[in-house]
């Protein structure tokens, strides 16, 4: 075979010209993302693996709920405004405690790097690491990133154990609401100086 040049080329020699077609799609997929860094290093890749794990998760949720109301026709139950804002507060409070709460630092610390004390009990963290690690770091000091998944849980027990989860949920909101009035109280001793 003949180069552009006339010179004659041996396939290995053509191989190290032009990328194969894996490298060429693998170049093309990264230029794809290129633009969004914005100067900090995302862990793209490693959301996108989260992003799968909660869509699983959520798709299992679904066909257990669709499951139970199958042949034997135990019926899911239907949530109740009542289940919903408990579920809603209950998501509020676990989100908080997974992601700040000082007492659960342990279960973050692999991904995460302590910075300060924040407000009650809480702490200021920041994801470490790269890809996965730092996906993940992103994920459990965000509350709200980590609502969505609290509430996928709270969900599926309460398709399959509803007394149970509403017990569960009962407990986080009403830790919930005397975190409340802590913070009430609190605000009130200080205008009281």
């Amino acid at each position: 075979m003949q180069n552009g040049k006339g010179q004659v080329i041996n396939m290995a020699q053509r191989q190290r010209q032009w990328p194969s077609a894996q490298e060429a799609d693998q170049a093309s997929f990264t230029k794809l993302f290129d633009g969004y860094k914005g100067g900090e290093e995302m862990p793209l890749a490693g959301y996108a693996g989260l992003l799968g794990v909660f869509g699983a998760a959520l798709a299992g949720v679904v066909l257990a709920a669709r499951r139970a109301d199958g042949p034997v026709h135990t019926e899911v139950p239907r949530a109740s405004f009542g289940d919903l804002m408990l579920m809603g507060v209950a998501t509020h409070k676990l989100s908080r405690l997974i992601s700040k709460d000082r007492v659960t630092s342990p279960l973050r610390a692999p991904f995460t790097e302590y910075k300060e004390p924040a407000n009650a009990s809480e702490v200021t963290e920041k994801s470490r690491g790269t890809g996965l690690q730092r996906a993940l770091g992103d994920l459990i000091t965000c509350p709200f990133c980590m609502g969505p998944w609290v509430a996928t849980a709270l969900a599926y027990g309460f398709s399959k154990r509803p007394r149970v989860t509403r017990l569960v949920g009962g407990i986080f909101a009403v830790v919930a609401i005397s975190d409340f009035l802590h913070h009430a109280l609190g605000a009130v001793q200080k205008i009281g100086k």
